[in-house]
């Protein structure tokens, strides 16, 4: 027999309810305390229509051990796991501040730098699920928490995620996760990977930039038919002071086939980060694709700005062969200034040694007589002697062999 969820005051498992932090779809959480060890905890209780699904109890408690595991600066740690008088709950850490579901309503969207740093924290996290084949299937902004003060984001709810590698435990035409972040393969019930999550983490950038999730429609159906058949709308329909390039990227976030998305959180974030960049996003006026900039290690480029790239002056020459010139005209300049002060170096060089022999020379002869500078004058007709002349101590010369 289920036990009611409980009240304000009550014990739990061994946890006092404090108070109630959220409720959504899945179920109920709540601020406690664990008694005995006095911590206070974010418990979340799922619904008792979950808890009657064997299918999910199984995948439930087996999924948030792997979880628990996961040990990542921007993953919401796991303590607990288990079900208590017929109740599947889920107790985590308490991360004090809110979620970016609530920032929306405050803020309504965020900056193109805000943006990047909590897509870079996300995109972490799930890259770490990831490669122990741990899908999360529910990115969402509810799940994504923002750490007062601070700033600092972290990503909840793995307990109610899927391993991709057990394709046995998903049941055929039902899925978990919010239809509005949700990806095609995942509304058709198909296996999944971490480009599922990818494509989540795309809608909530779509969102993070509009202050609307990419395929909003008057109804749960029409959402999803448009997630499995309309085209992504274009971010700087919204926001025109945003470069292009950011269109491009969730474009390749948000295609329908997973192989044609970014093979990973991370690409996706790095890709954004660059896009934020319109001079470094184009070389001479050529786009660079999103994959190309998937490329670029995010901790060699600069803090993205939110502004239009300059205007390209037209050529007879491709924008490519420009670029490589102007690099080959810069490298022969350099090489020519380095060539001048080397050379320029030996000529002075040489010409102050022939400058010092000249006037040792010519301080030997004065300080040596007149008889001196003569036999100096003909040394080159007595080549068969060794030493032409030495100085004796009264001061005279003499000839010696």
């Amino acid at each position: 027999m289920h036990q009611r969820q409980p009240e304000i005051g009550q014990t739990f498992a061994g946890y006092r309810i404090e108070s109630i932090l959220g409720r959504g779809g899945m179920g109920t959480v709540y601020l406690a305390t664990h008694q005995r060890l006095k911590r206070k905890v974010a418990l979340k209780l799922l619904t008792l229509e979950l808890a009657d699904d064997p299918v999910f109890r199984e995948r439930f408690i087996r999924e948030s051990q792997i979880a628990a595991s996961l040990d990542h600066p921007n993953v919401v740690p796991i303590y607990d796991a288990d079900e208590h008088d017929g109740v599947l709950y889920i107790a985590m850490r308490y991360v004090e501040g809110t979620d970016l579901r609530t920032l929306f309503v405050e803020k309504r969207r965020l900056s193109s730098e805000r943006t990047s740093q909590v897509v870079e924290q996300v995109a972490s996290a799930l890259d770490a699920a990831h490669a122990t084949s741990l899908v999360h299937r529910d990115v969402k902004p509810a799940n994504i928490l923002i750490a007062e003060p601070g700033g600092k984001a972290f990503l909840s709810d793995f307990g109610l995620a899927k391993v991709a590698t057990d394709g046995r435990m998903t049941r055929t035409g039902s899925f978990l996760g919010t239809v509005d972040y949700c990806a095609p393969e995942q509304i058709e019930g198909k296996p999944l990977d971490g480009r599922a999550d990818v494509y989540a983490l795309g809608c909530v950038i779509f969102e993070c930039l509009t202050g609307k999730p990419p395929f909003t429609r008057e109804t749960d159906v029409a959402a999803i038919k448009a997630h499995l058949q309309d085209p992504p709308p274009r971010v700087t329909a919204t926001r025109p002071e945003l470069p292009q390039t950011v269109d491009a990227v969730l474009a390749t976030a948000l295609a329908k086939s997973p192989a044609e998305r970014f093979g990973s959180a991370g690409a996706l974030a790095n890709a954004l980060r660059l896009a934020f960049l319109p001079s470094q996003a184009t070389v001479a006026g050529e786009t660079i694709p999103p994959q190309a900039l998937a490329a670029i290690p995010a901790a060699t480029l600069p803090h993205p700005i939110a502004s239009e790239p300059p205007a390209q002056p037209s050529s007879g020459r491709s924008p490519s062969r420009r670029w490589w010139l102007l690099v080959a005209g810069v490298i022969v300049v350099v090489a020519a200034a380095a060539l001048a002060v080397v050379l320029t170096r030996g000529i002075w060089q040489g010409s102050g040694r022939e400058r010092s022999v000249r006037s040792r020379t010519r301080i030997r002869r004065q300080a040596a007589g007149p008889r001196a500078a003569q036999l100096e004058r003909g040394r080159h007709g007595l080549g068969h002697w060794p030493r032409l002349a030495e100085q004796t101590e009264g001061g005279s010369l003499e000839l010696r062999r």
